[in-house]
């Protein structure tokens, strides 16, 4: 907040006051209802651009300045001028006079009242004409300039005055359809170039015209395409979802790069110069729906304005001569960028911004006028208002900071198909998407799988033609890959994609399913995957565990009171939470995360426009990610040790058990003990699937099943399709098995097992206990056997993701890029200077297992001195399955009455989930300590001393006292009366008992529920038909770490490889870059043709070094996640991470 001119404030009650004060009418309700509506546009003179020589008359000898107000009457008497007028009029030697709105439409100007100074400002239907002519006629003097107010209606012009002010714009082009010779617009599937000026999606189409309120967003394909059409507020809706991709073919827009804020907007209203007011706002584009309190005003919090923000304001102000001036501030990639510009706006509800903005004007006036009539007038000089932000007292923790890493939800069975090409038209494609540049291409783009697709047909058709042609490609891989990409009738960029590898001198065959011949000279490895869609199930368990996980943060008062997670949502709306949402490039991941948010939220509507302004997860350079096809040599030689133990063909001995399970897991020995003998496991297991298959072609055969649909839309035949592939590809021409298809097996059966059980197929439940039994052994395994394995593995995986964990928790002081509520404005608010940082991470399996396996054999805590930790790592070596929706959670905690350099400072908790519960694992579920227990030491305190257990009291947002090990819940917080209309019924969670004895809180524990997309089909199936699995319950690992234990231990496993180090700064440099514009907008790095690319080609292709585009679409966030280095010269650019 700037300083401000001070003033008689609205308690000055001032005496010997002119008798014709006029009485102000307060305006409609429905004038609060839209903000848009009362943002009219108006314009400022500024104080050296005033003429000095003021034409006296007969006015100046009364004494009184005159304040004339004209403006439609809806504005004129609306709540905020209402309140404002009124602390005016509280100046002894100013008198207000609104002009009636009939004079203003119909009399000439030269019957307008007469008046010293004119607060005049445009909106829908004001004679602007009729305004300035006044003001050339009485030449009062101008809050805000007249003429500038037509330029604030066309956005061509207010993006000209700003950049000319070289305030920071998005990057934009414009489409001026009024002068064709200018207008030159492009439309590809997933980008608009506009004169020249290319707009990936996501990008903003805006008219030209400011009235028209109608802005579109559209969203690339690989987020699921369609557009956000934002328009003037309706009730409670401000934009809707829109399936439609493409821009509008009629009138003159400006495009823009969209800019992502994570969901909020910042308003920003200047009185001067020197004065700013910042308020914080969900954003329309988000779901739509428009925060609104009880009164049914729009929800929106004051924040605080860095230093450059101020001088932004400052600029608007000046640059558009409007004193009173309203505009938009979009805060993205650590800068603050200027969108849009109102003219005249008011802050609505805020009793200090009309303190403030009376104080202001009336100064404002006086400074002004006083002088030409005579008036005795000095500025009283007040004392400055001082921010005072309450904190935390007694021995109550303050929770700072949480970061969850998070498998995706239920997907369908992923399927893989591996094909090796040599003909030329696959060489051209792999050239024109800049194959060459590394040897390898992804293509996931809806135009990019259209051209393979129309490469199969033409090779299938010239076959059909010509059996003798010179068409190396199998026939039958090549009707696969022309049916999996005809498959759902259209491409969305998620569910498919077609990677190309580059072999130089043709590929040995390694798998059943390749050719038997090996052909020299250079070829193409092409793998086809499918599946691993997110299931309407998996959409349900994202979002009602974002529901759930809101329960963890502390606090929560006023219209939350008595719900489950209000502490959360209140921390939100008050814009005290740093959230920040992370997912890899997989489609699954991605939606799971913008699924997640929307619950965590309480968002509504579609997740495209979710996953676009909430989820990053571009360019992450590892973060996430991982090459499955690109294996390290450790992992190479145990997936070797690992196919020799099963490929035996006798019942398992105690070597094979040293062998195959060195850490002693129970799970495993288990799984062993099932097994017996591996090889006579697998013929059963080959058997149950060829039993399978079978049953499915007779239900094929059988007319009643003809129409049969089976779970999101599949049909028998696909499904059989996808058992038929793993019967031929499970057992080689050799007889011996491919253990690495026992994953797929086990995946399938368990989707089959889940939600295709009403088919009643024979024998599934024995083959999803036998494949699991496999699958409990082969999946971890594939990560490491012994624990020095299992570290390398994890290295290779995880270290980037573990140097971004670090950094989360050094970095728990706040800084200027968050939105910060300010203190000033925080009645109602407990806590207002408290901050949370939360960070999510969506990610797949393999960084699941990584992660945990580097925080269970890195050395984190000795077993032998700490009994938590040795019964944490007893309950994580008895959990067979890190399945759907698993969760590593650290906590973050600040005993603000200890010293800075303490490190009893800093608290830090670990908890874990295995996710969704499997088929049967009721009975065999291993059994932790809940979430957050009593240590032994902390036993005997039974009170309650939680903040989870009472959400109706808001404790001051308070977390948990200090001293031990902390135990909480003694009673159920989650239980919820169902209302209404809502969506949200949390299951009651119960107290269990550990095995001391202790009561400990069932963290997250749920029932089933069942999927929303529920169509029945005649009797025979359903679409959607299969309850949604529960999620396990929270279990604490270790609730006394402190800070300085976890960070000493970050590094050292982190640097504890020297390779691993050089793989972490690579990654790294890229995320955590300085901030500079080039690092900020250089979204696609190309390499440079070199000599190794050029060594990759045939001889007959030649080097194009025309620019290439990304295989990949950036589905939403910035190129680069946030930089370590918040700490810049001077302003600070640096985006929370």
């Amino acid at each position: 907040m700037s300083g401000s001119s001070n003033g008689p404030g609205p308690e000055d009650k001032q005496e010997g006051r002119h008798k014709d004060i006029p009485r102000f009418v307060v305006g409609c309700e429905e004038d609060e209802e839209d903000d848009d509506m009362d943002q009219v546009e108006i314009d400022m003179k500024s104080d050296n651009s005033r003429e000095e020589d003021m034409e006296e008359d007969d006015d100046s000898l009364r004494g009184q300045i005159v304040v004339g107000i004209c403006s439609m009457m809806k504005k004129s008497k609306s709540k905020p001028m209402t309140q404002i007028l009124e602390r005016l009029c509280k100046f002894e030697y100013i008198d207000v006079v609104i002009f009636p709105e009939e004079v203003i439409m119909e009399e000439p100007v030269e019957k307008w009242p007469h008046c010293d100074c004119l607060i005049s400002f445009h909106s829908k239907g004001f004679p602007l004409d009729k305004a300035v002519e006044y003001a050339k006629l009485r030449n009062p003097l101008l809050i805000n300039d007249l003429n500038m107010q037509y330029f604030i209606q066309d956005r061509r012009e207010v993006y000209r005055i700003l950049k000319e002010e070289f305030i920071e714009l998005p990057r934009f082009a414009v489409l001026n359809r009024d002068h064709p010779e200018e207008c030159n617009l492009v439309e590809g599937e997933d980008h608009v170039e506009v004169n020249g000026e290319v707009f990936p999606k996501p990008f903003v189409e805006k008219p030209v015209c400011a009235e028209d309120h109608n802005v579109y967003i559209y969203y690339p394909t690989s987020a699921g395409g369609g557009s956000q059409r934002l328009f003037r507020k309706i009730g409670s809706r401000s934009s809707v979802y829109s399936p439609e991709s493409s821009v509008r073919k009629t009138g003159s827009y400006i495009y823009e790069e969209f800019m992502p804020t994570d969901g909020t907007d910042v308003k920003v209203y200047t009185v001067g110069p020197d004065y700013a007011h910042a308020e914080a706002r969900k954003s329309p584009a988000l779901d739509g729906k428009v925060e609104r309190d009880s009164e049914g005003k729009e929800i929106r919090y004051p924040v605080m304005l860095t230093a450059f923000e101020k001088l932004v304001a400052r600029k608007v102000c000046l640059a558009f001569k409007q004193t009173v001036c309203g505009f938009d501030l979009l805060r993205a990639n650590g800068h603050s960028f200027v969108c849009d510009v109102n003219g005249f706006s008011f802050v609505k509800s805020s009793m200090k911004y009309y303190d403030d903005c009376a104080k202001i004007l009336g100064n404002m006036i006086m400074r002004e006028l006083a002088p030409k009539y005579s008036i005795p007038w000095s500025i009283p000089i007040e004392d400055e208002d001082i921010p005072i932000v309450p904190t935390t007292s007694g021995t109550m923790m303050e929770l700072r900071c949480v970061i969850a890493i998070i498998r995706h939800g239920d997907r369908t069975p992923k399927q893989k198909m591996k094909m090796e090409v040599r003909h030329h038209l696959f060489f051209e494609l792999f050239d024109k998407y800049g194959g060459y540049k590394t040897g390898k291409l992804k293509l996931k783009k809806p135009k990019q799988l259209q051209e393979v697709l129309d490469i199969a047909r033409q090779l299938l058709v010239e076959l059909g033609q010509h059996n003798d042609c010179e068409i190396e490609e199998k026939k039958s891989k090549l009707e696969q890959l022309k049916t999996v990409l005809e498959m759902y009738g259209h491409f969305s960029g998620i569910n498919r994609k077609v990677q190309l590898t580059y072999i130089r001198k043709g590929k040995p065959k390694t798998s059943s399913e390749e050719e038997d011949c090996k052909k020299d000279g250079p070829s193409l490895l092409l793998v086809l995957k499918w599946g691993g869609e997110l299931t309407p199930a998996g959409r349900v368990q994202a979002e009602e565990l974002g529901r759930a996980f809101r329960c963890m943060y502390p606090g929560g008062q006023g219209d939350f009171a008595g719900f489950p997670g209000c502490g959360l949502l209140r921390l939100h709306s008050t814009y005290r939470h740093d959230l920040k949402i992370y997912a890899s490039d997989e489609g699954r991941v991605q939606m799971t995360a913008a699924a997640f948010a929307k619950g965590l939220l309480a968002l509504e509507g579609e997740l495209t426009p979710i996953l676009v302004q909430m989820v990053k997860s571009a360019n992450m350079n590892g973060l996430l990610d991982s090459d499955s096809d690109s294996l390290t040599d450790c992992q190479q030689k145990v997936k070797a040790r690992l196919h020799e133990i099963m490929q035996k063909d006798q019942e398992f001995v105690q070597e094979d058990y040293h062998k195959l399970a060195p850490t002693g897991s129970p799970s495993l020995v288990n799984s062993m003990d099932i097994i017996e003998n591996p090889v006579k496991t697998c013929d059963k297991v080959y058997g149950l699937i060829q039993s399978l298959t079978s049953q499915i072609r007779k239900r094929l055969e059988d007319p009643k099943s003809a129409d049969l649909q089976l779970y999101h839309s599949e049909t028998l035949e696909l499904m059989l399709q996808r058992w038929s592939k793993l019967e031929r590809d499970f057992r080689m021409k050799n007889g011996r098995y491919d253990i690495s298809k026992i994953p797929d097996i086990y995946d399938c059966i368990k989707y089959d097992s889940q939600h295709n059980a009403s088919l009643g197929l024979e024998d599934t439940m024995e083959l999803f206990r036998l494949s699991r039994a496999l699958a409990d052994i082969v999946i971890p395994q594939e990560y490491g056997i012994s624990k020095a394995e299992k570290l390398d593995i994890a290295q290779a995986y995880c270290v980037p993701l573990m140097k971004k964990i670090q950094l989360d928790l050094k970095r728990t002081h706040e800084d200027e890029a968050v939105n910060k509520l300010h203190p000033l404005y925080s009645r109602g608010v407990m806590s207002p200077g408290r901050h949370v940082r939360t960070r999510l991470y969506f990610t797949s399996e393999s960084h699941v297992h990584s992660l945990l396996n580097m925080f269970r054999y890195g050395g984190l805590l000795n077993e032998e001195n700490d009994q938590q930790w040795k019964q944490a790592m007893e309950y994580l070596s008895a959990v067979t399955e890190l399945n759907y929706m698993t969760q590593i959670v650290i906590m973050l905690y600040e005993d603000n009455n200890k010293d800075l350099t303490s490190d009893e400072r800093f608290h830090v908790e670990f908890h874990f989930s295995p996710g969704v519960k499997g088929c049967d694992d009721e009975e065999n579920v291993p059994l932790g300590f809940g979430f957050r227990p009593a240590s032994s030491e902390n036993e005997d305190k039974k009170t309650n001393q939680g903040s989870l257990e009472c959400l109706s009291e808001d404790q001051t947002d308070r977390a948990l006292p200090v001293s031990d090990p902390i135990n909480i819940q003694r009673k159920s917080p989650m239980i919820r009366n169902r209302k209404t209309g809502s969506m949200e019924v949390l299951s009651e969670t119960s107290p269990t008992h550990s095995s001391k004895g202790g009561t400990s809180h069932r963290f997250f524990q749920s029932c089933s529920r069942q999927s929303p997309e529920i169509k029945p089909t005649g009797g025979l199936g359903f679409e959607g038909c299969s309850m949604v699995p529960s999620i396990y319950p929270l279990e604490t690992l270790h609730n006394s770490l402190s800070l300085k234990q976890v960070e000493e231990f970050l590094s050292r496993v982190c640097e504890s490889s020297s390779e691993a180090h050089v793989k972490t700064m690579k990654a790294l440099s890229g995320l955590f870059d300085s901030q500079s514009q080039s690092s900020l907008y250089s979204l696609h790095h190309p390499l440079s043709a070199s000599g190794s690319e050029a060594s990759l080609r045939p001889p007959s292709q030649t080097v194009c070094h025309g620019s290439v585009p990304s295989s990949t679409v950036s589905s939403a966030g910035p190129s680069c996640p946030p930089s370590p280095n918040t700490e810049t010269s001077g302003q600070n650019f640096g985006v929370s991470g």
